[in-house]
């Protein structure tokens, strides 16, 4: 409620409790004052009394008698005394403080390579590797702000799944949708997968270019050499971070006739994915589990922050007129009652 209108200044609103705790307090001090004032009344009235002389009448009995009128001689001392409280909580700036807050990042573009080759469907991983990998990128792609991110998914040949984009749930749900058979071409073509993100982020004018590259194979297709492509993306100031997701040697892949879990032999490149990171001035990780995979994005998700900016406004608005006009109330109602009858019962 604002104190804009003298129907506003009027309203029994400003006394609530509800009302005092809503409240911020520009000089928290001042209300003390709200103990020490009626202190110091009370022992000025109380050396008034001892210094007035007292003079003993003798009186009839009806007079002498206690008369509740007598009490009205208080009035003008209460309105004085809500006066000046009224003025201590008007000394002690009541207020309230509404923040607003602006944030904005000169983001960074982010590639996302993935393999989807039919190795991805062994299960060292649960339920097996491309399934985790998606639900890996899917919680990076979420823990993002500002950054535009895209998608490339490979085998046998590179595919642009999404360009660069700050629409998360669009590239969330395009994640979701990958599956196994949205490539006819069999193998695992890393060099075409690294050229085919390159080429998205060529246009790129962003001052931060990554790309992280999801494999758990060496290259055996496309026509293109993997290192010449890392080459190429870090001549474009691009960033490789390569992870190599997988065991090598025997991992489950399926059960057989009586429903034993059934190996096959994997091997992993690592060399050309360590030597693709150094090229590109990023790291390679190796995710041999889900866990790892996860505290691996985690730590590319700490490496690559952009550096976001802020704005805040205060918008402070004050409330104290609201008790210094009713401080004036009371005090002019004192005035007006100080020297009439009501000050000049008998005290019994």
């Amino acid at each position: 409620m604002g104190a804009n209108s003298l129907a506003d200044f009027l309203s029994l609103y400003w006394f609530l409790p509800d009302t005092f705790r809503s409240f911020d307090w520009e000089n928290l001090w001042a209300l003390h004052l709200l103990w020490i004032v009626p202190l110091l009344l009370t022992l000025r009235k109380f050396i008034k009394f001892l210094k007035n002389p007292v003079l003993e009448l003798s009186l009839p009995g009806s007079v002498a008698k206690s008369n509740p009128w007598t009490y009205l001689r208080l009035i003008p001392g209460i309105f004085f005394m809500l006066s000046l409280l009224l003025m201590v909580i008007a000394l002690a700036r009541p207020q309230r403080t509404n923040e607003r807050v602006e944030q904005f990042t000169e983001g960074i573009d982010i590639m996302l390579v993935m393999d989807i080759s039919e190795s991805m469907d062994l299960q060292d991983f649960k339920p097996n590797r491309l399934e985790a990998a998606k639900e890996t990128a899917i919680d990076f792609i979420n823990g993002r702000f500002g950054d535009r991110i895209g998608m490339v998914i490979f085998s046998g040949e590179a595919y642009s799944l999404a360009p660069l984009t700050t629409d998360y749930v669009l590239l969330t749900d395009l994640v979701k949708e990958i599956s196994f058979n949205m490539m006819d071409a069999k193998g695992t073509a890393i060099g075409s997968a690294l050229a085919a993100g390159s080429n998205r982020m060529k246009e790129s004018d962003s001052n931060s270019k990554v790309m992280i590259l999801l494999s758990d194979g060496e290259n055996n297709a496309g026509n293109i050499d993997p290192i010449y492509a890392a080459q190429l993306a870090a001549a474009l100031d691009i960033k490789i971070y390569t992870i190599a997701v997988g065991k090598d040697g025997p991992v489950p892949y399926g059960t057989d006739f009586f429903g034993r879990p059934q190996m096959i032999e994997s091997y992993l490149d690592e060399t050309t994915l360590r030597e693709i990171a150094e090229i590109g001035g990023g790291r390679f990780f190796r995710a041999s589990d889900g866990n790892a995979l996860e505290q691996i994005f985690d730590q590319i998700d700490e490496m690559e922050k952009a550096e976001i900016l802020e704005n805040r406004y205060k918008e402070t608005v004050d409330y104290y007129r609201a008790y210094m006009f009713w401080g004036m109330v009371f005090f002019f109602f004192w005035l007006g009652l100080k020297s009439t009858f009501l000050n000049n019962f008998l005290i019994d």
